[in-house]
């Protein structure tokens, strides 16, 4: 493998076991960034945008304390109902917004961002569409109750590797995109900048 160092600004373990998955040598440093004040100034219909953005500050963030290592940053967002759809803070929440998704569709777009020396070299976003059966009550609090408060971790309330699956009809879209990184527009990059051989 290369000399070159990468660092995973980013918290989350879907992202963690994709790069792991698919023989990544890398580190973490979670970004320390105000996601809310980077929604607060971004276009809300922008759903895709806003994903790259806060994938690139995340980047960012980090980069700047280690100029010298490659830092990928990533970020998801879920537009749902011509809006945008944050984690749910609590259970009543996530159920409330389940219930509401169920029967129709929404989209998850994954951002990514790779920096070094303080700059974004690369940033870029793939999206998914999610169209959820029309689930029972029965089956949607069997669900919340064998997911528990992991689900509040995920935009979405839910894991698509996990029983998350089954609230679905189907997904257009990347298996990899919907777990949260455009997993394969990185790898090239990663082959680019030298981190992973050609």
């Amino acid at each position: 493998m290369s000399g070159e160092r990468l660092i995973l600004a980013s918290k989350s373990p879907a992202r963690r076991a994709m790069l792991e998955g698919a023989g990544v040598p890398f580190s973490v440093q979670i970004a320390d960034v105000d996601e809310d004040a980077v929604k607060a100034g971004h276009d809300p219909a922008d759903a895709a945008g806003l994903a790259v953005e806060l994938a690139r500050v995340k980047a960012l963030a980090v980069s700047r304390h280690d100029p010298e290592a490659w830092v990928l940053g990533g970020d998801q967002t879920l537009a749902f109902a011509g809006g945008l759809v944050s984690k749910a803070p609590s259970m009543v929440a996530a159920r409330t917004r389940l219930a509401a998704m169920r029967g129709g569709s929404h989209q998850l777009h994954s951002g990514a961002a790779l920096a070094r020396n303080g700059q974004v070299v690369w940033s870029g976003v793939d999206a998914a569409t999610m169209r959820m059966r029309d689930f029972s009550d029965a089956f949607l609090d069997a669900y919340l109750a064998a997911e528990g408060e992991a689900l509040l971790g995920s935009v979405g309330s839910y894991r698509l590797e996990g029983m998350g699956s089954q609230l679905f009809d189907a997904v257009e879209g990347d298996y990899f995109t919907v777990l949260g990184l455009p997993l394969w527009p990185v790898l090239a990059e990663l082959r680019r900048a030298g981190v992973l051989a050609t």
